[in-house]
Formats: C-alpha cells, sequence, structure tokens
C-alpha cells in the first residue's frame, strides 16, 4: 500500500459522511477513523501497518477546568470505611463459594472465630475446587465478595481481626 493511496482514502473520508475506512490488501492493513462532536474527545490514533499497535498521541486530553466562581459544590461522596485488619486474599481466579454446596451452611461468616488452616471457603477455578484455608487465626471482621461471583488473582475476600 503506498502512501498516496492512503491519502486519497482520508480525502474521500473528510468529504464523505462516512466516519470509518478499513482496507486490507495482502498482508496490509490501514483504518482510518474520524470521530465528530464528541463531549470529551478521544486522543488521536495513529495506525501503522497489520502487526504494529496503535500509538496514541499524548498531551492531547482535555484537563477539566475549577468551577466557576459561585457555581455549586460537588456533593461529597461518603465511602464506607472498609475495617482494619489482616486481608486474606485470592490465591487464583475463579468462582468464590462460601459454603461446599448449595443446601450447606456457609463455611464461616462474620463474627466467627477462625484458626490458622481452617477451611474459608471455596474456589472453584477450571472445574476444580479448591479449598481456601485462613492463613491466620482471629475473627472474621468482614466478608467482601457474595456467593457465586468471580474474583481475580489477589482480590480481597475477607478482613480478619487477627488474635494478638
Amino acid at each position: 500500500m503506498d502512501i498516496q493511496f492512503i491519502r486519497r482514502l482520508a480525502e474521500l473520508l473528510e468529504k464523505s459522511s462516512i466516519d470509518e475506512i478499513e482496507v486490507v490488501e495482502g498482508e496490509s492493513k490501514v483504518r482510518i477513523t474520524r470521530h465528530l462532536a464528541q463531549s470529551f474527545p478521544q486522543p488521536p490514533v495513529t495506525y501503522a501497518l497489520q502487526g504494529m499497535a496503535p500509538v496514541p498521541q499524548a498531551g492531547l486530553f482535555p484537563v477539566q477546568a475549577a468551577p466557576a466562581a459561585g457555581a455549586a459544590p460537588m456533593p461529597a461522596v461518603d465511602v464506607p470505611a472498609q475495617p482494619e485488619g489482616y486481608m486474606i486474599k485470592s490465591p487464583m481466579v475463579g468462582t468464590f463459594y462460601r459454603a461446599s454446596s448449595p443446601e450447606a451452611s456457609p463455611f464461616v461468616e462474620e463474627g466467627s472465630v477462625v484458626r490458622a488452616g481452617q477451611t474459608l471457603c471455596i474456589i472453584e477455578a477450571m472445574k476444580l475446587l479448591n479449598e481456601i484455608e485462613a492463613d491466620v487465626s482471629g475473627k472474621i471482621l468482614k466478608i467482601l465478595v457474595a456467593n457465586g461471583q468471580p474474583v481475580e488473582y489477589g482480590e480481597p475476600l475477607f478482613i480478619v481481626a487477627t488474635e494478638a
């Protein structure tokens, strides 16, 4: 694909009501996009030939101006405070379960006292059920994940007040 061809495509895009055009020719690929009247414009992105990543242009994001004098201040948002304590985090990606089966009672509840090595939950990963054990002894202050919810590696699951 030569540069003259790409320029003609850009001119065609400019003169028409088309917002995007993509041309694939053998191993080469070019996409030209224009965005009109966006409230938060995206920085322009330069695309190279296929196999190369897009290259964003730096420094083109709009900066939010300070509110005008006499404007109403933004309301404060109350963020609930997390209890202080030791966080037990997910050792894997999977689905969090509080009990061994839907009919069984949960392994622990908020307020339960646990010992190191005690099973707290199960994380299902690739059809395998993995028991997650407490690595400290203490009292469960907060369960941070809902039953059946997907979890990521390192995501906090429980907050435990450790025994001194």
